[in-house]
């Protein structure tokens, strides 16, 4: 995990919950931490991370998630055994 990553992961689990963080980031932060990326149809995505799955919808039009999706996001990483 390098610095960008490591700066995603605290935004996930500050509080309260920034209002704008790109998608993209904490789609790479998955993507370091090993997860298993499933593309579905449409926004639809899954990923794995340590036997636990987690579904979300990208954001569009645009390209910031929004704070209930990083709330899942903080979720999905705790139960899956990544620690801030």
């Amino acid at each position: 995990m390098n610095s960008t990553h490591r700066k995603t992961l605290d935004a996930i689990f500050s509080n309260p919950v920034p209002a704008s963080l790109e998608w993209c980031k904490i789609d790479a932060l998955f993507i370091a931490l090993d997860a298993q990326k499933i593309a579905g149809k449409g926004s639809r995505v899954a990923y794995v991370i340590n036997g636990v799955r987690a579904d979300f919808h990208r954001p569009h039009p645009g390209k910031n998630a929004r704070r209930y999706q990083m709330r899942a996001a903080r979720e999905f990483l705790q139960l899956a055994g990544v620690i801030a």
